[in-house]
């Protein structure tokens, strides 16, 4: 993907419909608005409310408080027909903001560095425009989601029946990405995003000198050869033409450097792909660890979890994104299919209930240094992508329905 980002791409924004075109001033308000006021996942109670404000303002109906915070919007054809959901996801980061614009974070040790406020702009400009061009058949929900950074907000919006009444026969929804260029898209067919499941470990030793060792069972010894013993479930577990990644990002134990100590803390995440390893990396990793505490004599205690399933994108549905893009983008070469990321992401709940399509749009324009990665303190996205998100999502809208 370094490769791609280096290439520019230029969308043509005369592909971009002139009423949807007219809608980005107001695109560009919505997210600057959204952005100077970030909510952490549950608490987006402003961005609800901006949301219920235009969609009461171009007369859609829509029911509030959906999952906490959430907003689902109806938005009915002048005839019968499929209904397609678009996901929108509304939450920031608690990350203190570097950039020095205008519309900076206005909340302390809060930002929206994902670009997620950039979703919900892109799916309120959606609404607005199918508000004034109902002239479809079928149905479009507009799904306005909390909480995707954590602790995950689409499983609730599920359970509560956004899929249903009417019951939803495609899902789809975009990420605006940093690593690919403006005037690019990315999207596949299968597994675009990854698991992600967690895990946290405490290791039992008996503390001791640091200069006698023998009346000891170092902890710290024995994460050191559990984190290394790790990396082997990777390298001699999984098939090779599989992907999959294993990583401890935290290790504490020890309080001096002459003390031997009794307890290790650590912590990390496994990403993959495929769904058939769903339990597998749980059962070799503490069968692992298991193995090293009983060779020193140790306990262990392992709490493990999975946070999202693999994003997994129907084929149909994805071919048809496809298409709409190299008719927006203009040409193939602004779409781009190698752009498979071990990042995680909760639309893959709805993906496992409903077929759809979660797809990249690139916001990177090197030229005005909107390159910092997501989760950046100093990231920040090409606004120009906003409208061309909204064409994107009206025409895939119009290809769906009219099927």
């Amino acid at each position: 993907m370094v490769s791609t980002l280096l290439t520019p791409h230029v969308v043509n924004l005369d592909r971009v419909r002139p009423a949807i075109r007219a809608l980005q001033p107001d695109l560009v308000s919505w997210r600057r608005q959204i952005h100077q006021h970030p909510e952490l996942g549950f608490q987006e109670v402003l961005t609800a409310e901006l949301i219920h404000q235009k969609l009461s303002e171009w007369g859609i109906a829509h029911q509030m408080g959906v999952a906490k915070t959430g907003v689902v919007a109806v938005i009915e054809g002048r005839r019968s027909g499929k209904t397609l959901a678009v996901r929108a996801d509304m939450d920031a980061l608690p990350i203190q903001e570097e950039n020095e614009v205008s519309y900076k974070s206005q909340r302390d040790g809060s930002m929206h560095a994902c670009g997620h406020d950039g979703h919900t702009a892109i799916a309120l400009g959606f609404a607005s425009y199918l508000a004034r061009h109902r002239d479809f058949a079928g149905t479009v929900k507009i799904i306005f989601q909390p909480a995707e950074e954590g602790p995950g907000g689409a499983q609730p919006m599920i359970e509560a029946g956004v899929l249903q009444n009417p019951d939803v026969d495609a899902i789809i929804g975009l990420h605006l990405w940093n690593y690919l260029p403006m005037g690019t898209v990315g999207v596949r067919a299968g597994a675009l995003m990854a698991a992600v499941e967690c895990f946290r470990c405490t290791i039992l030793g008996k503390g001791g000198h640091g200069a006698i060792p023998q009346t000891t069972i170092d902890s710290v010894l024995v994460s050191a050869q559990i984190v290394t013993l790790l990396q082997s479930i990777v390298a001699r577990n999984v098939d090779p033409l599989a992907s999959a990644v294993v990583t401890v990002g935290e290790l504490h134990a020890g309080t001096a450097e002459n003390v031997i100590a009794d307890t290790a803390q650590m912590r990390g995440t496994v990403r993959y792909f495929d769904p058939k390893y769903q339990g597998f990396f749980q059962q070799r990793l503490e069968a692992m660890i298991r193995g090293v505490c009983d060779s020193h004599g140790a306990k262990y205690n392992l709490d493990y979890w999975q946070l999202y399933p693999p994003v997994v994108n129907d084929a149909a549905i994805a071919d048809l994104v496809r298409s709409v893009a190299e008719a927006v983008v203009e040409t193939p070469a602004g779409v781009v299919p190698q752009c498979q990321t071990m990042g995680g992401e909760d639309m893959s709940f709805f993906l496992q209930s409903v077929p759809g399509c979660y797809f990249f749009l690139g916001s990177a324009n090197a030229t005005r240094n909107f390159t910092y990665p997501h989760h950046h303190p100093r990231f920040d996205f090409d606004e120009t992508v906003l409208q061309v998100g909204v064409e994107m999502f009206a025409r895939c809208a119009e290809r769906f329905l009219a099927d």
